[in-house]
């Protein structure tokens, strides 16, 4: 009964559950009023989520809003409808918005909807101080309490009948900015604002410009006065005296100054008024200022002077401004139009002025010492006037030059620059100096004493011939330097070595090594090497060839090894051959001597082994025969006594012979002188008749 219940119960659970069938068809989100807002007004953000289900049946909705990515409002709720309410919109509730809704399981997103909260609220001002003074500086502080970063804030200064000042000061993390504006001279009542900015997406939006707070300036002292006396009508040679004053309402730190241009000419602290006199001359005349300072307060007037000329400024003139030394020269000195003017002559140094002459007129005979500048002064009830100056240059002759090569030595590389020098020991400067190769003008300078000319142009058969022209203002004309011949030097290119024997060379013998080069200059030095663990100079020679030989006598087996050659000339860059290999090796003659000891050594043993082995068989014979030698013997006698040769040759038997001793000796072993000249003794033997058996085993 159980288990039937239980099977009841899960078929009800799964009609169940398949009666809560739901779906999301749509989720979507609203504003209220509209997607733009009026900044303070009311604002409702509505998330509805449209669902189809099977039946009617609750579902817990949760629903979230989204401000620009952020969590700004969450709710649950078994309505398909979530309200986030805003009383007052502000600008910061500017924005993306969207939402999401959950339910058992399943989520469904709106779309995003822009929301524009027009306006900005109204900035408020304030101000350190109500008064200040010249100098000083107000500090303001704006104000957007209900507004959210980042901002940009705009603060002007007001003054009357001028445009307004402005300052921008944008802030990135907070709702406020301050600023400080200085007060300057001319500053009575100012009048300050703000006004603040936000980005949008439309652009910028600019918020109501702020209360309007005012400043009264006081002034520390009034702008100064300048007075000259006399007033006008001021000639060269009258006393004009300046006064420049203010009023002050506290003296301490007061500071008054006179100036022309950039010039001051006088100045005074913590006094009302300053003066300054001078005997007038027409330099005198241009824009005096006066300048009253304290503190960061500065006050200014200007003044022009013009003072009138009592007489022009003299003119020198000279006979001529460029003159040969020992030459005579006349300056003199003029005023136009005017007479009664007490006149000196004198030159220009950097020590001073040195007085050449009480007069208008001055003569002399120069000398290169009297090159320089020259003025005349002219005096008139203490003014004193001067003319321009005037550049007398005096000219020695120039002397022969002389051309080198600066280098020292009179040759230069082929493919090098050669660098030549033409120098004039003496003649006054400036000296022109022109270069030639052969007859052609290869460059003008103009120098002191002495010019330098680089020839990059240097060829195979270029021999010299340069020279050098000297010149200046004296009227003796040029001089021409002697001619200078350059040698060209060819750098060495291509060194080869030989050798005669090549390769091999035998003991004792010569060999001869060629090395060469396929050109450059002479003399070239030769040097001969022998690579080792080091490099071994073997020998060295200077020849005026393009090759050399050296001999080695006496070769040796030590000898053998790699060798190569080595070329430099006055070019200095050393050319090495490639190497090549010496071998030495016996000669013929040491050659027949080791090839006739090794045959006499192969023959002695030979000889050696040979007698070995004949004395080895003779000492296994001798045994055998000693055995047979007693019964043989009596036979073989009388053998050889009775038995006559049948075709008429002697024959000795085996090669032997016997001895007394029943020994047998070799044939050869029994010639001797002896053994000729001996007489042979004769024995009668008795010869039984012999065995029918035994005879013819002989027979046999």
């Amino acid at each position: 009964m159980y288990l039937a219940l239980l099977v009841i119960f899960l078929q009800c659970s799964e009609l169940y559950a398949q009666g809560k069938v739901f779906t999301f068809n749509k989720v979507e989100i609203r504003v209220q009023p509209s997607v733009k807002v009026k900044n303070g007004a009311p604002m409702s953000i509505i998330c509805h989520a449209d669902i189809s289900k099977t039946n009617d049946f609750q579902l817990k909705h949760n629903f979230t809003i989204f401000k620009n990515g952020k969590l700004v409002f969450m709710t649950i709720s078994h309505k398909e409808d979530a309200r986030y309410e805003i009383p007052v919109a502000r600008s910061s509730d500017t924005g993306d918005y969207e939402c999401t809704v959950t339910a058992d399981g399943k989520k469904g997103f709106s779309n995003s909807i822009y929301v524009w909260v027009a306006g900005m609220t109204k900035p408020i001002l304030t101000a350190d101080k109500k008064e200040v003074s010249e100098g000083e500086v107000v500090k303001l502080r704006c104000e957007l309490p209900e507004e959210v970063p980042p901002l940009e804030f705009f603060f002007r200064k007001i003054k009357t009948n001028s445009a307004p000042k402005e300052k921008r000061v944008p802030e990135q993390n907070q709702n406020f900015s301050e600023v400080e504006f200085p007060v300057e001279e001319g500053d009575n009542i100012l009048q300050f604002d703000c006004f603040g900015k936000r980005q949008v997406r439309s652009g910028w939006e600019s918020s109501q410009h702020s209360n309007s707070t005012l400043v009264t300036v006081k002034e520390p002292f009034i702008k100064p006065t300048l007075i000259t006396r006399p007033s006008g009508n001021i000639t060269e040679g009258d006393q004009i005296e300046f006064e420049c004053s203010t009023e002050v309402a506290q003296m301490r730190g007061i500071e008054i100054i006179l100036q022309k241009n950039r010039t001051i000419l006088n100045s005074v602290r913590n006094e009302k008024s300053l003066k300054y006199s001078t005997v007038a001359i027409q330099e005198d005349s241009g824009e005096y200022l006066c300048k009253v300072e304290q503190g960061a307060v500065s006050k200014a007037t200007k003044l022009n002077v013009f003072v009138s000329e009592l007489f022009p400024k003299p003119t020198l003139s000279a006979s001529m401004t460029k003159l040969d030394e020992s030459k005579d020269l006349r300056l003199s000195c003029n005023i136009n139009d005017f007479q009664g003017a007490n006149f000196s002559i004198v030159r220009k140094s950097s020590t001073g002025d040195i007085l050449l002459k009480n007069s208008r007129v001055l003569v002399i005979k120069v000398n290169v010492n009297d090159t320089g500048s020259y003025t005349c002064k002219a005096e008139v009830k203490g003014i004193v006037k001067e003319s321009k100056r005037v550049r007398i240059n005096v000219y020695a002759p120039v002397s022969k030059p002389t051309l080198s090569v600066v280098s020292g030595s009179p040759e230069v590389i082929l493919g090098k620059p050669l660098q030549l020098i033409c120098h004039s020991v003496m003649g006054t400067p400036p000296i022109t100096f022109t270069f030639y190769k052969g007859n052609e003008i290869k460059k003008n300078v103009t120098n002191n004493t002495y010019a330098v000319f680089l020839d990059e142009d240097i060829g195979l058969n270029d021999n010299g011939a340069y020279k050098c022209d000297a010149r200046n203002n004296h009227s003796s004309g040029v001089k021409t330097s002697n001619i200078l011949n350059v040698t060209v030097i060819v750098p060495i290119k291509g060194a080869s070595l030989g050798s005669v024997p090549y390769g091999e060379v035998e003991v004792g013998s010569d060999t001869a090594f060629l090395c060469s080069v396929k050109e450059g200059s002479w003399p070239i030095d030769f040097k001969f090497f022998k690579k080792t663990d080091h490099e071994v100079l073997l020998h060295e020679v200077r020849e005026y060839s393009d090759r050399t030989i050296w001999h080695k006598k006496t070769m040796k087996r030590k000898d053998t090894g790699t060798y190569y050659c080595m070329a430099s000339n006055r070019a200095s860059v050393d050319v090495r051959s490639r190497p090549i290999t010496i071998s030495v090796i016996l000669a013929t003659w040491q050659k027949g001597i080791i090839a006739a000891f090794v045959l006499t050594a192969i023959a002695g043993v030979g000889a050696l082994a040979l007698w070995w082995f004949l004395r080895k068989k003779k000492k296994a014979k001798g045994p055998s025969m000693e055995m047979s030698g007693s019964a043989l013997a009596p036979n073989l006698t009388n053998e050889k006594l009775t038995r006559q040769p049948s075709d008429g040759n002697y024959y000795s038997g085996s090669g032997y012979i016997e001895d007394n001793e029943n020994h047998m000796k070799s044939t050869d072993e029994s010639k001797g002188p002896d053994l000729e000249s001996a007489e042979v003794d004769y024995t009668e033997v008795e010869v039984s008749s012999l065995d029918p058996h035994r005879e013819n085993i002989w027979a046999s």
